[in-house]
């Protein structure tokens, strides 16, 4: 019997967009002589529109807006079996949910409770690593280089506020970083280089999360991604290296323009490709990431190593860095997404084998 994969897309996050992206490469990717692919999309409301629907919505690039122009069945909740005319429930979900609410532990919890594989990290290892300061946290108690940073509260920015630039311009220093502590793709990122346009970031990051990360920009830097597969013995893949078409590589440099640059694999020595390696599977393990994930570092000009955080799920379009890295490392795409549904049924499995009862 072929292995029927829920694979959810879309959702409530700032980077719902991608996440459209990456589910129309994962489906694609999957053998028909081997799975039955469910997709299951979610609306920017967050209403989920039905497996009969969702993959025409899809590729329509614009779930939302055609949702509210009527098209589509939809459903206010999740729908274990999603399908009425399907004979069966769902085998193994693959969330390709970037960003808040599918990318923080939410959905995963959600599987959890239904008792349902899914790929990636579980709960705990999904919301630290979406939180940039929790995880930062985790990676400083492990021992791994950071650049300095701290974490305000929106509301202690607005109680604060002189206090709070005093104490960046004296613990962190300009130019810095401001990012929401929970989203991805660049979203809501600004670099500061003074306190006015510190006032302006801390603004555009406070619309999307009530938790601010600030960090010390590091000067000039190189930007290496590695890409991190498997469970509690996971493996790294050779590390690529990102040079941004714009000043930081945000979202613009990622998704709307060509103007940046992979190299894959990065021209390092072999030491720093070693370090490189080991410090993504630390940070995998500090974590407790499971499946997959995305390690970005930087790369100062004396050559210092910076873990910079980590990524649980990775933008999976063909040309997004996690499988390009895999494939330089001898994974090709589609075999891939195979391992990794491969894995959430192991994990599944041993989960499964635990006591829930006295």
């Amino acid at each position: 019997m072929k292995i029927r994969v829920g694979v959810i897309f879309g959702g409530r996050s700032g980077e719902h967009e991608v996440s459209l992206l990456s589910a129309r490469a994962v489906i694609t990717a999957l053998d028909r002589s081997n799975y039955e692919v469910v997709p299951l999309g979610i609306t920017k409301e967050g209403r989920w529109v039905l497996a009969t629907e969702s993959l025409a919505l899809m590729r329509a690039g614009e779930l939302p807006n055609l949702m509210l122009e009527g098209g589509g069945e939809e459903t206010h909740g999740i729908v274990l079996n999603p399908d009425p005319t399907l004979d069966r429930s769902i085998d193994v979900v693959f969330p390709v949910l970037h960003g808040t609410y599918g990318e923080d532990g939410t959905i995963q919890g959600l599987l959890e409770l239904a008792n349902i594989p899914y790929v990636g990290a579980g709960v705990v290892g999904s919301a630290v690593s979406m939180d940039k300061g929790m995880m930062r946290v985790l990676f400083a108690a492990e021992g791994l280089p950071l650049a300095p940073w701290v974490t305000i509260t929106s509301n202690r920015w607005q109680r604060e506020r002189e206090q709070v630039i005093a104490e960046i311009a004296e613990t962190i220093g300009y130019p810095c970083f401001v990012k929401p502590a929970n989203l991805g793709s660049s979203v809501g990122v600004s670099k500061a280089k003074n306190c006015e346009e510190l006032v302006r970031a801390m603004a555009i990051a406070s619309d999307y999360d009530r938790r601010i990360v600030i960090e010390q920009a590091v000067t000039n830097p190189r930007e290496i991604e590695c890409s991190v597969l498997g469970n509690d013995d996971p493996i790294a893949s050779v590390p690529g290296e990102i040079k941004p078409g714009n000043e930081f590589y945000d979202y613009e440099a990622k998704y709307l323009n060509d103007n940046s640059q992979l190299v894959i694999p990065a021209s390092l020595a072999d030491h720093q490709v070693e370090c490189i390696k080991r410090y993504a599977v630390k940070a995998f393990q500090a974590v407790d990431c499971a499946g997959m994930a995305r390690v970005d570092f930087f790369i100062d000009t004396e050559g210092k190593i910076l873990v910079n955080e980590i990524n649980t799920i990775p933008g999976f379009t063909q040309i997004s860095m996690y499988p390009k890295l895999w494939e330089a490392s001898g994974i090709p795409f589609h075999q891939l997404v195979e391992r990794l549904i491969e894995l959430a049924i192991t994990r599944n499995q041993i989960r499964n084998q635990l006591k829930t009862t006295l």
